[in-house]
């Protein structure tokens, strides 16, 4: 019988992260000379962990009008321009998004009220400190102020997306050095805790991250399977979306190290339901 060697096993286990059946494996491997007992017991050892099929694919997601390829799309009180979008994954980068004004509004409402940032756990279901993620951040409430709701309120027309699905608006100050390492936004279905997060209002389908100040260089959002990275021009945005928890999607994503100035985001995660 033919060894499982490391090499084997790392590659088994990269497959099914990367949302590849177990028949499809099998049938690669068997082609690829594996006897049926090496593959078997490689796939028998792994394949418990992981799930053989991908979720299903939701049907009702955040998404804005882009009928036509429109140049502008009306988001209520102003109009946004539509600079890039990408099909897979689902990423649309929006200019104009908001005014040298209302950027400056938020970061001297925030400024006060930052900490280190900290992640969602899903081992427990609560929140802690991520060496990845070496940002300062707070949230607001949902309505919490009048520039608060007007933007909540142009998101949510832009992105034809319900406010109360969406969690608050989180802002985030990276200094130099400072970044946040490629992830994914959405919850790992095969965590403790992820249940527990779930309750506030299902899992995440959609992220908005809006640019407040330039930094002098670095900063941009990376894609990394696709090789794609958004500069970080203030009042811009970029939206993606993810409509199954799964590295399928290619929403894998991080915030590049700032090398000089400092970079402020806003970001909003909209959720499947209403988040509470």
């Amino acid at each position: 019988m033919q060894a499982l060697t490391p090499e084997l096993r790392q590659w088994i286990q990269s497959q099914l992260a990367a949302g590849h059946s177990v028949a499809t494996l099998r049938a690669s491997m068997h082609a690829a000379g594996w006897r049926d007992d090496a593959t078997d017991m490689a796939l028998a050892e792994l394949e418990r962990g992981a799930p053989a099929e991908p979720p299903p694919r939701r049907t009702e997601m955040p998404e804005p009008r882009l009928d036509g390829d429109p140049l502008y799309l009306d988001a209520g009180d102003r109009r946004v321009q539509v600079m890039q979008t990408l099909a897979q994954p689902r990423v649309v980068v929006f200019g104009q998004l908001l005014s040298d004004e209302e950027c400056e509004g938020l970061i001297e409402a925030a400024r006060a009220r930052l900490a280190r940032s900290l992640t969602v756990e899903t081992k427990t279901g609560g929140e802690a400190v991520n060496a990845d993620r070496t940002s300062d951040g707070m949230f607001f409430q949902r309505g919490e102020s009048e520039l608060v709701t007007r933007i909540e309120a142009r998101i949510a027309r832009l992105l034809n997306w319900p406010v109360e699905r969406g969690e608050g608006l989180q802002i985030l100050r990276y200094s130099p050095g400072a970044q946040y390492r490629p992830h994914y936004d959405y919850f790992d279905p095969g965590e403790p805790g992820t249940p527990t997060i779930l309750r506030r209002g299902g899992q995440r389908v959609g992220t908005l991250v809006m640019y407040l100040q330039e930094p002098e260089r670095g900063g941009a959002t990376t894609f990394p399977d696709v090789g794609l990275a958004v500069a970080p021009v203030r009042g811009t945005g970029v939206f993606f979306s993810y409509d199954r928890p799964h590295p399928t999607t290619k929403t894998l994503h991080g915030g590049a190290p700032v090398e000089a100035g400092e970079k402020w985001v806003a970001t909003k995660w909209l959720r499947e339901g209403e988040f509470k």
